[in-house]
């Protein structure tokens, strides 16, 4: 017998709603077990159906989804929580991630990214949908690639593209994550990181992260 995962799905369109219910019919290890259009008795209906994921709007009536979030930290319920938003505001995303949210996605990508996002949320990691890891790499590098290539500490030249990828992996991108992010192969990405890796005579993944740190790539 399949242990499925107990879903919730709250969110203030009931077409949605139905939308992702439909989508999530498709894999047998998914049960719907509830759903909701506003916020207010949401935690009581998700603790009293013991649920595993809450799907959630950050922009639910009554009660919104920070509110919500908030609640079921004070309550100490361990349901994992993946945000659907119109919104990919970082403000938003890093107050989500840091009340414990385990995903977000925007809901145009939502369609495409939900099965995958509730699978890595299973097994213990964070999910963002490309739109939102767009937004991340956007506002990190803001300023930092001006130029098409840069000399950093040691007198070291690097390319545009390997700061892009040192700064994605300082963020603890995967190399699958690097090469959906950056458009190449994921034989790409690792022809250039260990090319990286030689022009910095670094070892491993945490040197590169110290030196992207220490060139002010990326914050501590």
């Amino acid at each position: 017998m399949i242990n499925k995962t107990r879903i919730h799905l709250a969110d203030d369109h009931q077409i949605l709603i139905d939308g992702i219910k439909t989508l999530l019919q498709t894999n047998a290890s998914f049960e719907v077990v509830g759903t909701s259009v506003n916020g207010i008795n949401l935690f009581d209906e998700v603790s009293s159906n013991n649920v595993d994921i809450l799907i959630l709007d950050i922009n639910m009536p009554g009660k919104d989804g920070i509110e919500v979030i908030k609640e079921f930290v004070k309550k100490g319920f361990p349901c994992k929580v993946i945000i659907l938003s119109s919104h990919d505001d970082l403000r938003i995303i890093k107050e989500v991630m840091n009340l414990g949210g385990s995903a977000y996605l925007t809901k145009k990508c939502a369609g495409e990214n939900i099965i995958d996002a509730i699978l890595a949320v299973n097994r213990g990691e964070e999910y963002f949908c490309r739109d939102v890891h767009q937004k991340i790499f956007t506002t990190v590098t803001k300023g930092n690639l001006k130029l098409n290539k840069r000399e950093l500490h040691n007198n070291v030249i690097l390319t545009e593209r390997e700061l892009e990828i040192i700064i994605l992996i300082s963020l603890e991108f995967s190399g699958k994550e690097i090469s959906d992010q950056l458009f190449i192969s994921a034989n790409t990405v690792e022809t250039h990181r260990k090319n990286i890796m030689k022009k910095l005579d670094a070892k491993n993944s945490i040197s590169l992260v110290k030196y992207a740190i220490k060139n002010k790539l990326v914050k501590p």
